[in-house]
């Protein structure tokens, strides 16, 4: 429980020695030294590749199996990621969160507000 009470409070006890980054879970700690170190010690069985989370490798792994787990519920498309699915979903809303702060316009995707400036941003 007290490790837990944690997660919700301002208290972060454990400090990366390298970027001095707080957290309030010894592991979460570990977990992010991995950065600094660049250790990778989850291998993909498949092909071999490396990575610092497991879930990175996890996700990596459906390459390989070609699922798609994740199904947009508006038309069917599939998705080896769950935020990938949530991001095309902002098509059937129309809902476009990423406003620029030059020309007030607005984005779906993140990414097409980073892009070079063109006719169509304007």
């Amino acid at each position: 429980m007290k490790k837990h009470r944690l997660t919700h409070g301002q208290e972060k006890p454990h400090e990366c020695p390298d970027c001095s980054k707080k957290f309030s879970d010894l592991s979460n700690m570990k977990r992010h030294r991995l950065i600094h170190t660049g250790e990778k010690p989850h291998r993909c069985p498949d092909c071999g590749k490396t990575f610092t989370q497991a879930g990175d490798m996890k996700t990596h792994r459906l390459i390989h199996t070609g699922e798609e787990p994740f199904r947009c519920p508006d038309c069917g498309r599939t998705f080896t990621q769950l935020g990938n699915m949530k991001s095309h979903r902002l098509i059937h809303t129309g809902e476009k969160p990423h406003i620029c702060p030059e020309c007030g316009k607005g984005f779906a995707q993140q990414g097409n507000l980073k892009k070079p400036q063109t006719d169509t941003h304007r």
